[in-house]
């Protein structure tokens, strides 16, 4: 199966809408997301330096992390970008989700990044 960042829940179109509700209405501010719907980490440390795009599936919501082109993405940029969004998926939508995991290297297909 291929995995980035798998988000378990019984109903993942509703957990995505509400994910950018609380967004919209600043009750989270380290994300935001783009016309696309792709997610990114809104502290300037972070901010732009890759995305994450949903993909709804019976079961679960899975995200595939995109990259700039041409750039390389450093590993610790991987891996802020997938635990703090598991993080915030934790403190604000805990009654909506089951589990949340998160591949060590990127997928092909899915993920769209090289790593450096």
């Amino acid at each position: 199966m291929k995995m980035a960042l798998m988000v378990y829940t019984s109903q993942p179109q509703k957990l995505l809408t509400d994910i950018k509700k609380q967004i919209d209405e600043k009750k989270i501010e380290t994300w935001e997301y783009d016309k696309d719907g792709d997610f990114t980490h809104s502290v300037d440390q972070w901010k732009n330096k890759g995305y994450l795009r949903p993909h709804i599936t019976s079961g679960y919501l899975q995200f595939g992390l995109l990259g700039l082109k041409s750039t390389s993405m450093s590993r610790t940029i991987y891996g802020v970008y997938h635990g703090r969004f598991i993080e915030m998926l934790l403190t604000h939508f805990y009654g909506q989700l089951s589990n949340a995991t998160a591949t060590s290297q990127p997928q092909a297909g899915l993920d769209q990044v090289q790593l450096q």
